[in-house]
């Protein structure tokens, strides 16, 4: 079997409907995998994406502003990869954020996420479906500050960590918990920064790879965390930027 075929294996991937999740699972798909397409919206789309190009998936409602909602969901179901990708953004100057935006953003970037996780991680361990595989998706953020996304910030420097933490209580049971931080990625998240011409050039500015990332740009990568050629990556945070930490 090739170092970086998922077949046989059951993926979950979150926010499995648009942008960096749906290419993420049709990655996972495209290597052998089933998956498990889950959002707040219906996936019909990335399933129907997969099985045109002869894979399996499914479609899975699933809002996790209840971070508690997809914890239940792994036991007996034979998952080996769970994407922890599902993520919202809320945009204000730190002297204006209100309480229910700090919340809002926490419940689905952090604490679904680290719930999600440990229901995975249960039922892998209870049933013996080992090796298993965690990405999670943190951000640029989780290294920097930002400006005008103090919740965001937060809650993705706790993506680093729990990464890191989760890494450590599992490495040695057989579960890989790792993190991809995306750069500057044209998605719906960022449609904000792009139509603001002197903020998107600034950025552009930056990236030595003198574009914006491509949500495929993220699924490779994925893809590889959750391969047997990544087996001996434990807790690692890979920047996937265009060179944007390098400059």
């Amino acid at each position: 079997m090739s170092l970086f075929s998922l077949a046989g294996r059951r993926a979950f991937v979150t926010g499995a409907n648009t942008g960096i999740g749906q290419a993420i699972a049709l990655a996972l798909a495209a290597q052998g995998a089933a998956v498990t397409c889950a959002g707040r919206r219906p996936s019909d789309e990335t399933v129907a994406r997969i099985e045109a190009a002869g894979g399996t998936a499914q479609s899975l409602i699933l809002d996790l502003a209840d971070p508690m909602a997809g914890r239940d969901l792994f036991a007996g179901e034979g998952y080996s990869i769970l994407v922890n990708n599902a993520g919202i953004i809320r945009r204000a100057d730190s002297l204006d954020f209100s309480e229910a935006d700090w919340d809002a953003v926490m419940d689905v970037d952090l604490k679904a996420l680290f719930f999600t996780s440990q229901g995975f991680a249960r039922a892998s361990l209870d049933t013996g479906t080992l090796p298993a595989a965690i990405v999670n998706i943190a951000s640029l953020l989780s290294f920097q500050g930002g400006i005008r996304v103090p919740a965001y910030t937060a809650a993705k420097h706790g993506v680093a960590g729990l990464t890191k933490i989760l890494a450590n209580e599992w490495a040695g049971r057989g579960i890989n918990v790792n993190a991809i931080a995306p750069g500057y990625i044209a998605t719906n998240n960022t449609a904000a920064l792009r139509d603001d011409p002197v903020r998107s050039q600034a950025i552009l500015d930056r990236i030595p790879a003198g574009r914006w990332g491509a949500p495929e740009d993220i699924a490779g990568t994925a893809a590889f965390l959750c391969s047997p050629a990544a087996r001996y990556i434990h807790g690692a945070v890979l920047n996937v930027d265009g060179g944007w930490l390098a400059r």
